[in-house]
């Protein structure tokens, strides 16, 4: 998937468990199919997951996560990642990894949720906990940046993906968002990341929420991805109302649901089949959901 991908496999997996956590050598490792792009990861044991960064920018999240995560469970309605153990470079892999808690549930189909509407108050809650928790300290979040800033890669990405994307739909929405009033308040926790590889379901709700190498100090409106890429358009307004988040937060998250998803169609098109599904759905859905509130 990217140029500058190291190699993972299940042996050197063992290695780096056997030589730097021996107590747990003797646990059987396996493979976990996952959309994920940043990370690989593998079962270990019953309770374990092995998560090794593929590349150089995810590994530099890892001292944030094994630094944070502690402190923001608690405040948390769902669960979210327990750091068991921190790795170091070792048997030919150049970077710090992780072993975190196993967390049950499955990544959702948006097409298939049972109960969207429950599903939506479930996200709701997560991200209203995150954004109120004490922010003293945080780091910038990887998306803090304004919309403006991300304004020609998402024009080139618009404009490269003509005939795919409808080009004056998406121009439409993305000139919305960058006209929208800008946050104001001060900066919050945001996941920045809330798509179904980051999300778990259990018996038709929210679970736990994974990967927080997003995680960070930045505009609430980016958790708002959330309504597009988890939600069909029935669980939206639940999500929107729930959170109480007025047109020019809308606007800005529908921006950022919009440039995030053109930028991994474009990224993944020919190398993840999944995640450029994913984001063929989040732009249709931006641009239908545009339409819809003419």
């Amino acid at each position: 998937m990217h140029a500058d991908e190291t190699d993972i496999d299940l042996s050197l997996v063992q290695r780096l468990v056997a030589t730097q956590f021996p107590r747990w050598a003797g646990l059987p490792v396996g493979p976990i199919k996952s959309v994920g792009t940043s990370n690989a990861m593998y079962r270990l044991g019953e309770d374990m997951v092995v998560r090794l960064p593929r590349v150089a920018g995810p590994a530099k999240d890892v001292e944030k996560e094994h630094r944070w995560l502690p402190l923001l469970a608690p405040s948390l309605p769902f669960a979210i990642p327990v750091p068991l153990g921190k790795g170091t470079p070792g048997e030919g892999y150049p970077w710090h990894w992780s072993v975190f808690g196993w967390l049950e549930g499955e990544n959702p189909d948006v097409g298939r949720i049972a109960e969207p509407r429950l599903v939506a108050e479930d996200l709701a809650d997560f991200v209203a906990a995150l954004h109120r928790i004490d922010p003293t300290d945080g780091p910038p979040s990887y998306r803090s940046e304004p919309l403006t800033a991300r304004d020609a890669s998402t024009r080139d990405a618009i404009e490269e993906l003509r005939g795919i994307v409808g080009t004056d739909a998406a121009n439409a929405v993305w000139d919305a968002a960058l006209h929208a009033p800008v946050w104001s308040g001060p900066a919050v926790w945001i996941h920045a990341d809330l798509q179904p590889g980051n999300v778990l379901l259990a018996r038709g709700r929210l679970s736990a929420v994974i990967d927080f190498g997003c995680l960070g100090l930045g505009d609430p409106a980016v958790d708002l991805i959330a309504a597009w890429y988890l939600l069909p358009a029935d669980g939206r307004d639940v999500f929107r109302s729930a959170l109480g988040a007025d047109e020019a937060a809308w606007t800005r998250g529908r921006g950022w649901a919009l440039s995030i998803a053109l930028d991994e169609l474009r990224y993944y098109r020919d190398t993840n089949p999944a995640m450029a599904t994913i984001a063929r759905r989040v732009i249709h859905a931006v641009l239908t959901d545009q339409e819809h509130t003419r």
